[in-house]
């Protein structure tokens, strides 16, 4: 089963939160500037972070019992914490460089949108909050808010028209923007005008023989591909025999090359696509376009 993607916000949601994001990186004086200055962001948002190594039990117990009813509790184990009175955050220092980045911009969200600072005196957030499958609006907003500010709001999505539509191009600019490159594949095919998807998958768990199987993660799509193709039901795992599954690349490979497949949309018309795929070896990413799509004109968002 598909799970909701954490941009799921209304319009109206979105703008508030996108404008925020703008207002951070115009205050920050940030536009322009890459990677995005992250320590710059957040000083916009009146907070600092402790660089220090704190963020265990006994800490994270003490910052409860004064916070009272004034806590939002994270589930699972803390790696990230804003405390609001102190104006404080608090990162898991054993994370990698890439995710930290985000959680800093998650906990800015949680700092500079004035409607979710007032609400808690402190803000604990672990992988549940971070993720892409968050329920919680609280959550949602500061995802989308880091995302925002992270890829300065549409500024990724117009410097990838300048080249030729495929999975490079968000790898490229991944490095640019201080981004991972899952997160950079989502800005990617989420923002595009194109009639795209891209499938993440599980890494291959190899089976005897030359076969494998990789779950289902995640499937993101471009708006232009949700309204004509809809919410498809894609299988739960895949294998070498069907067509996504023959671009997994196996045996220390990082990229397939591109392979062609069909789709058929909500009228019941097939269409053909152009598939290409990568593996970071945490994930499997399968990039899909339609052929059509890729003879269109590009064009330029409006912000900022």
């Amino acid at each position: 089963m598909i799970k909701p993607d954490d941009c799921s916000l209304t319009p109206d949601q979105y703008k508030k939160v996108k404008d925020e994001a703008i207002r951070a990186l115009t205050q920050a004086e940030a536009l322009g500037v890459f990677p995005t200055p992250i320590e710059d962001i957040m000083a916009a948002a009146n907070i600092e972070e402790v660089k220090e190594d704190v963020l265990n039990e006994s800490f994270i117990t003490k910052l409860r019992k004064e916070a009272g009813s004034a806590l939002r509790r994270a589930v699972k184990k803390v790696i990230g914490l804003f405390d609001a009175r102190s104006g404080l955050v608090f990162i898991d220092q054993s994370l990698m460089a890439v995710k930290k980045t985000y959680v800093r911009l998650h906990e800015t969200g949680h700092a500079f949108m004035a409607w979710q600072r007032q609400m808690y005196a402190v803000v604990e957030d672990c992988e549940s909050t971070l993720s892409p499958d968050v329920a919680e609006l609280f959550d949602k907003e500061a995802n989308v808010f880091a995302s925002e500010v992270l890829f300065q709001g549409d500024a990724f999505i117009n410097e990838s028209f300048g080249d030729d539509f495929g999975i490079k191009v968000p790898m490229r600019l991944s490095k640019k923007y201080g981004a991972s490159v899952y997160a950079s594949i989502r800005q990617y095919v989420s923002k595009n005008h194109r009639a795209c998807t891209v499938i993440v998958l599980n890494p291959p768990e190899l089976i005897p023989g030359d076969g494998f199987r990789a779950n289902l993660r995640r499937v993101i799509s471009s708006a232009s591909f949700e309204e004509q193709f809809g919410i498809l039901n894609w299988p739960e795992y895949f294998t070498p025999d069907d067509d996504v599954g023959a671009m997994v690349p196996l045996h220390k490979r990082r990229m397939s090359g591109k392979k062609s497949l069909s789709l058929t949309d909500i009228n019941g018309t097939k269409h053909e696509f152009v598939g290409e795929a990568f593996t970071n070896t945490y994930q499997v990413f399968i990039l899909i376009v339609s052929s059509r799509a890729l003879t269109t004109t590009n064009f330029i968002l409006g912000t900022p």
